[in-house]
């Protein structure tokens, strides 16, 4: 059985542009399911959702030789961003050029086949629930 990784990833912001965050579900590993929240500064929804996968890749990167990758599957409820991935949309906005330069980027270095899919909101709730509680987390900080 090949060692699939699932990738759920969510990102957004509060107001567009505004306060932004990302959250990350990975599955498949061999240490076992791992999740990461946090807040990215302020930025728009679409350039969160791309900041969400490349971090999410970048993260799966270093673990380098400890997992034996075959195919990773990175899920996403951007149906903009899983388009433009897959060559369905061109990127014309320039902010999202260089973040969609970026997947590909660590997409040719992590050198297994990587599938992105659109999926609902619904069925990427707990990557949602990261991203807003790392926005929850970062608001409250700031009403001290």
């Amino acid at each position: 059985m090949k060692n699939k990784i699932k990738i759920h990833t969510d990102g957004g912001a509060r107001g567009n542009p505004g306060p932004a965050g990302i959250g990350i579900v990975v599955e498949g590993l061999k240490s076992g399911k791992k999740t990461f929240g946090e807040c990215i500064g302020e930025t728009t929804n679409n350039e969160a959702e791309y900041r969400a996968l490349i971090v999410a890749l970048q993260k799966l990167k270093k673990l380098g030789g400890k997992e034996k990758l075959e195919q990773v599957d990175c899920y996403a409820d951007s149906e903009l961003m899983v388009k433009q991935l897959n060559g369905e949309y061109k990127v014309k906005d320039t902010n999202l050029r260089g973040l969609f330069m970026e997947v590909l980027k660590l997409k040719s270095e992590l050198k297994v086949p990587i599938f992105f899919h659109h999926i609902k909101r619904a069925k990427n709730s707990e990557a949602d629930a990261l991203m807003n509680q790392a926005l929850d987390r970062e608001a409250g900080k700031l009403n001290l």
